[in-house]
């Protein structure tokens, strides 16, 4: 059987092919203005790698904040749904998922088969998800790259008092006008982001083993900032962005 899945992100649009239940091919664009366009090509592209034409797929389904207007799907799972399954195939033991993307940080506690048990999600301050650190690498005036590895340079822990992403970079600025070095700035940073996980990990239950997928899993400082704020180990897999996707080709799959 051959599926496929389209996550519709905020950022990033990411399409995945499964083949007999083995990742054959994987393509991701930026969302850009025109979403469904990012879609079609990341979805062509992602056929040409596997050798494929459309109407080869036998089911499509999309996630994500965009997935009603995915092209060529044929049903839609929610982000938390696919977030599970995905995460449970790349983690096959994981019963708590972590996911932070772009625009939102997900908590979700799920069984054996990625079902979902219960789930928070923080979605109505940036200040919980990779746009904070995008804006707050841009006060610093370093990239998004380097500014995940500066945090583990640091050797003091600061607190960040602002609770909003508007405020905080006002406290970055002023930070930096007290001569506070940028590592101990950016692991003020992402302690801050992780400590928003944290309490909406702690809600829904801390379960072994803990994974963390989506687009800022690819972070080290956010990655240790993590695992300082659970006093955990935290499971990054192989394709933890594309995790949504799988998710949806899964669920393609057992459609």
């Amino acid at each position: 059987m051959i599926t496929a899945g389209i996550d519709m992100g905020a950022k990033n649009v990411r399409v995945l092919i499964l083949k007999d239940e083995k990742i054959i091919a994987k393509a991701v664009k930026l969302s850009g203005f025109d979403q469904k366009e990012a879609a079609e090509t990341a979805f062509n592209e992602a056929l040409q790698q596997a050798g494929l034409t459309l109407e080869q797929i036998e089911y499509i389904v999309a996630t994500g904040t965009g997935r009603k207007f995915a092209p060529y799907s044929q049903d839609s799972v929610t982000e938390v749904g696919a977030a599970a399954k995905g995460a449970v195939r790349l983690v096959p033991g994981a019963r708590t998922v972590i996911d932070v993307g772009a625009e939102e940080g997900r908590a979700i506690h799920n069984d054996e088969n990625g079902k979902v048990i219960d789930f928070a999600i923080n979605e109505k301050c940036a200040a919980g998800a990779g746009s904070f650190t995008e804006a707050m690498s841009r006060a610093l005036e370093v990239s998004l790259e380097e500014f995940g590895k500066l945090s583990l340079k640091s050797t003091k822990s600061i607190p960040m008092n602002a609770q909003c992403a508007v405020f905080a970079e006002s406290e970055v600025v002023s930070l930096l006008h007290a001569k506070t070095p940028k590592e101990d700035i950016s692991r003020a940073v992402h302690d801050a982001i992780a400590d928003r996980i944290v309490s909406m990990v702690r809600r829904v239950g801390i379960n072994p083993e803990i994974a963390l997928i989506g687009a800022v899993s690819r972070n080290p400082g956010f990655v240790a900032s993590l695992k300082r704020g659970l006093e955990k180990e935290v499971i990054v897999p192989p394709d933890a962005d594309y995790a949504g996707a799988l998710g949806a080709a899964i669920t393609a799959a057992e459609s």
